[in-house]
C-alpha cells in the first residue's frame, strides 16, 4: 500500500491510534468477534507504518485470535482446557449480575455457554458496564476444584482486559490531532476511519455517511435513513462501536426497550448510546401502549413506568429498504411508507424524527468503496464519539445563524441537534472556532434533512404542517437563503421554494424568426464590485442582448424608484441565461432581466413558483404580449404557482380555459416598479 499525505498526517498525530483498515478485512467475518475487537488487536501490534513490525504483528493477531475466540461447537473443548489447565484466556463479551443469594455477583461468558461464573467484587467495581449490558474483553478464566465440590461454581473470572482504549483523555488526543488536518482532510479521515474511501463516494454520499454518525455524539438523536439494499446502513451499528445495539426484524418488547417491570431492570436505551432497528418494516411493538412509550421518550427523553419517571439519553435510529426507488416512492405515496403500520402515517411520531436520512445517496458497497488507508482504531473513535455526548455545539451558531419563519419550536430543535452532532464530529475541541464555510455546511445539512421530514407530513394531509420553505440568514446582514431537498425536484422544474437572490424564472413567448419559439428560462444575476453588464453565455443570444441591454438602461434611469439609494452603476452584473426548452433565443425577457438585477442588488430573493414574463422598452414602458392564453399554459404545464404579466394582456385571458385559470395565480404588473414590489420576497 502506498501511503498518501493524510496517512502520513494521521501517522505523526495519531501516533498508536491508527490502523490499517485493508488489514482490518483480512479478519473479517474468519473469527466470530465484532470488528472493533479485530481492530483493538491490530491497533495494539499493528499500529506501525513500518512493513516488517505490520507483518509481525499481524502474526501475533492471527494466533490469538485463533486461540482466544470460541467458534461453534468448540465451547466444551475451552472449558476442558481450563479443567486442565487451570485457567484459559478467552475473548468473549462478558457480562454481570447480583444475585442475593450468592452474595455478591455471577458473570455470564454467552460463547462457552457459562452463565454462573464467580468474578470479584472489585472487578465489577472497576469495570460498571458489566452490570448495564457487558461489554467484549480478554478474559482470564480459571477452574478451581475445591469450590466445584463445595457450591458448584467451579468456573472463576481471575482477570478482565476490557477491549477498549477507554482513556479518560481520548477527546483531549483527538482534539489536538485535528490541530493538523484542514475540515476536508478531517471529513475524509472520518470516512477512512469507519473502512470507507471517501475518493471513491460523492460529495452528496460522504455528507450522509457523517449523518449516520450523528447518533453516536448527540444524545436522544432520533433518526431514519431508508433506500436501497446493500449501501452498508447497519454496519455502523453493528460492527464500528460497542456504544451501539441493533434490533433486527420481530417484536420490540416495552420491557426490553425501555424497562422490565417485574425486577426494574433497564431497558436498551439507558444501556447504549445508540439502539438502531434494523429491517424497520418487520418490527411491531407487543402493545399499543409501546409506541406511545417511544412518541414520549422520543420527546423528552423520558418515559414512566410505574410511579417514577426514568431519564435515558439512548438515540433512536430507524433504518429498512425501499422495494421500488425515490420518484415512483413520492408518486405512489411518502417516503415514510416503508415503515410499519403503527407510524407509516403517524404524524405526530414523524415530528420526532429530528433527521431523515437519505439513504438513496448512498451507493451499494463494494470493494472501492472499502478503504485500504489509515483510520482511527475503533474503540478509540467510539469512546471520542461517546464523551462527546456530553458536549453540546449549538452554542456556535448563537449571534451567528438565525433561522427562517417556517420553523417550528421541533424542527428549530431538530436543526440545532443536527447542525450541534457535525460540528461535534468536524471540530471535537470545543474551544476551537468554527469557520462560516463549515457553518453553512453543517446548517444546509440540518435543515434539509429535517424538512424531508415535514414535506411526508405534508404529503399525509396535515394541514398544519403546509408551509416547509425552510432558510436561514448567517449573519446579522445576511441574505435569507433557501435549503430544498433535492429529490423533490428536478433541476429544471419550479418548485415553490425561493430561489437565491438574482435569479428569476421567466418565459419568452417567442420572437419574428421562425425558430424563436416560446420556452422556459432561468436568468440568474451575481453582482459583485466594478461597473457594467457581462453575460456569461457564449455566444450570447443576440435578442437576450438587446432585452438585458434595456433592463440595464432602465436600472439606471429609474434607480432610486427600484432600488432607492443604492447606486447601481458601481456594481458589476454577470449575468447567465438558462433555458429549459428547444428555444435558445431568449427575446423579449427585459422586465424578468431587470427584477434579476434588483433582486441581486437588494439581497431579496423572488417569490418561489413564480413565473415573471413581458418586455421593457428603452422609455421604460411595457410591451404588450402577443401570446398570453400560450404562456399561461405552459406555466401551468412547466409547475409554475403564479404568474406575474403586463396588465395589457388581461383581455387576452378570457380564453384561457376554466381548468387552466384554476392551476395557477395570475398576477398583473403596471410597470417595472410594480412588477419588481409584487415579485420580491417581502
Amino acid at each position: 500500500m502506498e501511503l498518501d499525505s493524510l496517512d502520513q498526517k494521521a501517522a505523526s498525530a495519531f501516533d498508536g491510534y491508527i490502523v490499517r483498515k485493508d488489514l482490518v478485512r483480512t479478519f473479517a467475518r474468519q473469527f466470530p468477534v465484532p470488528t472493533y475487537v479485530v481492530e483493538f488487536m491490530l491497533g495494539r501490534y499493528c499500529a506501525s507504518t513500518d512493513p516488517d513490525e505490520i507483518e509481525e504483528g499481524l502474526e501475533i493477531v492471527q494466533r490469538q485470535l485463533a486461540s482466544r475466540t470460541v467458534r461453534a461447537g468448540e465451547e466444551e473443548l475451552f472449558k476442558a482446557r481450563a479443567y486442565k489447565d487451570g485457567s484459559i484466556k478467552l475473548i468473549d463479551i462478558i457480562s454481570a449480575r447480583f444475585v442475593e443469594k450468592e452474595r455478591g455477583y455471577l458473570a455470564s461468558l454467552p460463547s462457552i455457554n457459562l452463565s454462573r461464573v464467580r468474578i470479584p467484587d472489585k472487578l465489577v467495581d472497576d469495570n460498571e458496564r458489566l452490570l448495564t449490558g457487558g461489554f467484549y474483553a480478554e478474559v482470564t478464566l480459571e477452574y478451581d476444584s475445591i469450590i466445584a465440590e463445595e457450591n458448584g461454581n467451579a468456573f472463576g473470572i481471575k482477570e478482565i482486559r476490557p477491549i477498549q482504549l477507554s482513556k479518560r483523555n481520548v477527546l483531549d488526543v483527538m482534539a489536538e490531532a485535528r490541530k493538523f488536518f484542514d475540515s476536508q482532510e478531517w471529513k475524509d479521515f472520518l470516512l477512512r476511519s469507519i473502512g470507507l474511501e471517501p475518493e471513491a463516494m460523492t460529495p452528496r454520499a460522504r455528507d450522509a455517511v457523517l449523518l449516520r454518525m450523528i447518533p453516536f455524539v448527540e444524545r436522544n438523536y432520533n433518526m431514519v435513513e431508508l433506500g436501497p439494499r446493500g449501501t452498508g446502513k447497519s454496519h455502523l451499528f453493528q460492527q464500528v462501536s460497542p456504544y451501539a445495539h441493533l434490533i433486527s426484524g420481530g417484536k420490540a418488547t416495552i420491557a426490553k426497550m425501555f424497562v422490565n417491570n417485574a425486577n426494574g431492570q433497564r431497558g436498551l436505551v439507558c444501556q447504549y448510546d445508540v439502539v438502531c432497528f434494523d429491517e424497520v418494516s418487520g418490527i411491531s411493538f407487543d402493545t399499543k401502549e409501546g409506541i406511545n412509550i417511544m412518541k414520549g421518550y422520543m420527546e423528552s427523553g423520558e418515559f414512566s413506568r410505574g410511579k417514577e419517571s426514568i431519564r435515558a439519553d439512548g438515540s433512536m435510529v430507524f433504518v429498512g429498504n425501499f422495494d421500488v426507488d425515490v420518484e415512483h416512492q413520492q408518486r405512489v405515496g411518502h417516503l415514510f411508507g416503508p415503515l410499519p403500520a403503527e407510524m407509516r402515517d403517524d404524524t405526530a411520531w414523524m415530528d420526532r424524527i429530528h433527521c431523515y436520512l437519505p439513504g438513496w445517496d448512498v451507493p451499494k458497497m463494494n470493494k472501492d468503496l472499502t478503504t485500504n488507508h489509515f483510520g482511527l482504531v475503533s474503540d478509540f473513535f467510539s469512546e471520542c464519539m461517546s464523551q462527546l455526548r456530553n458536549q453540546s455545539r449549538v452554542s456556535a451558531m448563537q449571534n451567528r445563524v438565525h433561522l427562517g419563519g417556517a420553523l417550528s419550536g421541533r424542527d428549530t430543535n431538530a436543526v440545532n441537534k443536527t447542525v450541534s452532532g457535525l460540528l461535534k464530529l468536524l471540530y471535537p475541541d470545543p474551544e476551537a472556532t468554527v469557520s462560516d464555510e463549515d457553518m453553512e455546511w453543517a446548517l444546509r445539512l440540518a435543515l434539509e434533512v429535517r424538512r424531508r421530514v415535514k414535506e411526508q407530513q405534508k404529503r399525509v394531509g396535515a394541514a398544519e404542517f403546509r408551509n416547509t420553505h425552510f432558510s436561514y440568514f448567517i449573519g446579522d446582514d445576511g441574505i435569507e437563503k433557501f435549503v430544498a431537498t433535492p429529490e423533490l425536484r428536478a433541476d429544471n422544474e419550479i418548485g415553490d421554494d425561493p430561489l437565491e437572490p438574482g435569479q428569476i424564472w421567466t418565459i419568452s413567448e417567442g420572437g419574428a424568426d421562425i425558430d424563436d419559439n416560446a420556452g422556459l428560462y432561468r436568468i440568474e444575476v451575481n453582482e459583485g464590485p466594478g461597473s457594467g453588464v457581462r453575460i456569461l453565455n457564449n455566444p450570447a443570444p443576440a435578442a437576450f442582448k438587446e432585452s438585458l441591454r434595456y433592463a440595464e438602461q432602465n436600472l439606471y434611469a429609474r434607480s432610486v424608484q427600484l432600488v432607492g439609494d443604492r447606486d447601481p452603476r458601481s456594481h458589476e452584473y454577470s449575468v447567465q441565461l438558462r433555458a429549459f426548452d428547444a428555444a435558445k433565443k431568449g427575446s423579449k425577457l427585459g422586465v424578468a432581466a431587470l427584477v434579476a438585477m434588483c433582486s441581486a442588488l437588494l439581497k431579496k430573493p423572488v417569490k418561489g413558483g413564480l413565473i415573471v414574463v413581458g418586455e421593457i422598452n428603452l422609455g421604460g414602458s411595457i410591451e404588450p404580449i402577443n401570446s398570453a392564453v400560450n404562456i399561461a399554459e405552459l406555466a401551468v404545464e412547466k409547475g409554475a404557482t403564479a404568474l406575474l404579466m403586463p396588465v395589457t394582456a388581461r383581455r387576452q385571458l378570457y380564453d384561457l380555459s376554466d381548468e387552466m385559470a384554476t392551476k395557477v395565480d395570475i398576477q398583473f404588473y403596471q410597470d417595472a416598479r410594480d412588477a419588481l414590489l409584487k415579485a420580491i420576497v417581502e
